[in-house]
C-alpha cells in the first residue's frame, strides 16, 4: 500500500530510520552486554526488558524502511480546482473559517489542520470545491463546511 509522504515528511522518516539503525541499535546492544553480565539470564529483568526494547526498534525500523520503499512524495498542490492530497485549502463550519492541508495519514496531525486523505472528515473532502458544502457525520450530529478556498 502507498505511503504518502510530503518531501519534509519523508526526510524526517529517513532521519528516524537512520537514528535508529545506528544509535538506538547500538545504545539496546550494550543495555544486553551489560544485562548478560548480572549473571542468569531467565530471571534478569533489565536483560529481558532490553531483548523487548530491541525488538520494538527493529519492529519500528523494518515500518519505515517499508515505508520508504512504497513511498509516494506528494508536496502542496497548487492551482487545483478541487481537493487532493496535498491540497490547503479553508473550510468555514459554524461562523469560523478553518484551515486544512490534506495529507496522507502518515504526517496527519488534526489540531495543526493536517487531515489524512483515509479520515472520515478526509474522505468527505476529497474531490470537493469551492463553494461545495462538506456534511460530516460527527457524534452529536451532522458538520457541514463550507469550502471557502482552495490553495
Amino acid at each position: 500500500m502507498p505511503s504518502y509522504l510530503s518531501t519534509k515528511g519523508l526526510q524526517e522518516i529517513k532521519e528516524e530510520l537512520i537514528r535508529r539503525q545506528k544509535i538506538t541499535r547500538r545504545e539496546i546492544a550494550e543495555k544486553i552486554a551489560n544485562a548478560k553480565e548480572l549473571g542468569d539470564l531467565s530471571e534478569n529483568f533489565e536483560y529481558q526488558e532490553s531483548k523487548e526494547e530491541q525488538g520494538m526498534n527493529e519492529a519500528r525500523i523494518a515500518q519505515l524502511e517499508n515505508q520508504i520503499h512504497d513511498v509516494v512524495i506528494i508536496d502542496a498542490a497548487s492551482g487545483s480546482s478541487q481537493i487532493g492530497i496535498g491540497t490547503m485549502f479553508i473550510a468555514e463550519v459554524g461562523g469560523q473559517k478553518k484551515s486544512f492541508t490534506m495529507v496522507g495519514s502518515n504526517e496527519a496531525d488534526p489540531l495543526k489542520g493536517k487531515i489524512s486523505n483515509e479520515s472520515p472528515i478526509g474522505l468527505a473532502f476529497l474531490g470537493a470545491k469551492t463553494g461545495d458544502v462538506v456534511s460530516i457525520e460527527v457524534p452529536s450530529g451532522t458538520m457541514k463546511y463550507t469550502i471557502v478556498e482552495i490553495h
